[in-house]
């Protein structure tokens, strides 16, 4: 009886080590003979196919398949031609895993898990490079909007010179006569030998009421001198902005600046009143600005760098400056159970300077 029972027991005890042992194992067991399905979306470089194949590539495709091999596990591509088509698809439990530039953004984290960032993206500035050109000032100097500039500033200064002419033709006729042309045109000459402090002398006023206006006009040239002056030069510079770098987002003030429809990038250029103009791929960005009809592209930082890389012959130019930095890594279903390993893999590749040459073959190396 006593051995039957000792047999009963010592048979319970393999059985739970057993059950103990398949439960250590099951994440890894199941992950390494199931094949997992494998969402790839977003754009180059870090998810691209060529012409005429379906595989894809990509900084985001190679990094994971680092990851798979590493972790020996078995998967199963599905494209998807956006993002958001890709999160719906993993939302409804289509897919184990979503590979991209996914964005990590804080609404995301409610209905997803990911990885932790495999790299930091920014939006950047690109801009059209070449020599300073005369014909450009020239041109300039025969636009509308320096026309009607200069237009207001002569009406500006024809009525200060009547107002002139008004209060002194009586008291001072040997400097403002009678004869409204020859009066009013003295008139304005003060006008402008007071705005320019230039003080020949020849002509001033002698009553109250000349000088106040004198006075008035005075102070009132004198910010309106500086401020056109100001404003004059701004426009000379970006008009000529082949000959000069863009280095922050403030010198685009005003300016019409192309980017992609959906991007982070719409909503932070309307804080900076700059004229959105928006388009569905980079090239159509890219032909905007080539053709003038935009001043600049803003747009992610290494979507831009990879253009850049592959276009040298052209003349482009980047800004260091970058702005709204957002991680990008892998989305997860919020019950997976991969994203430690993934973590770990990622940890590794940046430890070992993986990730950084795979950075460098797609977008060349960063100038410090």
């Amino acid at each position: 009886m006593i051995p039957k029972l000792f047999k009963t027991i010592f048979t319970l005890i393999l059985f739970y080590l057993s059950f103990t042992n398949f439960n250590a194992q099951s994440l890894n067991s199941n992950v390494s003979k199931d094949t997992l399905r494998v969402g790839v979306a977003g754009t180059a470089p870090f998810y691209f196919t060529q012409q005429n194949s379906s595989a894809p590539e990509g900084i985001s495709v190679e990094i994971w398949e680092k990851i798979a091999a590493e972790q020996n596990w078995n998967f199963k591509y599905e494209n998807f031609k956006s993002v958001p088509d890709a999160l719906q698809s993993l939302n409804e439990g289509k897919l184990d895993v979503l590979v991209g530039p996914i964005t990590i953004t804080s609404q995301r984290v409610e209905n997803f898990r990911f990885s932790q960032p495999f790299y930091q993206s920014s939006l950047a500035i690109v801009y059209q490079k070449g020599n300073f050109s005369l014909w450009n000032l020239v041109k300039l100097l025969f636009s509308y909007k320096l026309i009607i500039a200069i237009g207001i500033f002569l009406i500006i200064l024809t009525i200060v010179g009547t107002l002139f002419w008004l209060a002194e033709r009586k008291a001072s006729p040997e400097q403002f006569p009678s004869n409204p042309a020859k009066g009013i045109g003295n008139g304005i000459w003060l006008a402008i030998v007071t705005m320019s402090t230039t003080g020949y002398g020849d002509r001033a006023p002698i009553t109250l009421t000349g000088r106040i206006i004198a006075g008035t006009w005075m102070v009132v040239s004198i910010i309106s001198a500086t401020s056109m002056i100001a404003g004059i030069a701004s426009v000379l510079t970006f008009s000529n902005l082949q000959g000069v770098s863009i280095n922050n987002i403030e010198q685009l003030n005003g300016k019409k600046v192309v980017t992609i429809s959906g991007s982070p990038s719409i909503e932070f250029l309307q804080e900076y009143n700059i004229k959105v103009v928006t388009v569905l791929t980079l090239n159509d960005a890219i032909e905007k600005l080539k053709n003038k009809k935009v001043d600049a592209i803003v747009y992610d930082r290494p979507q831009l760098m990879y253009y850049l890389k592959n276009h040298e012959d052209e003349d482009f130019e980047m800004a260091k400056a970058e702005y709204y930095k957002q991680g990008y890594g892998f989305a997860f279903p919020k019950n997976s159970k991969l994203t430690h390993n993934v973590n770990r893999s990622l940890l590794e590749l940046s430890e070992n300077q993986e990730t950084n040459k795979i950075f460098e073959d797609f977008l060349g190396k960063e100038e410090n």
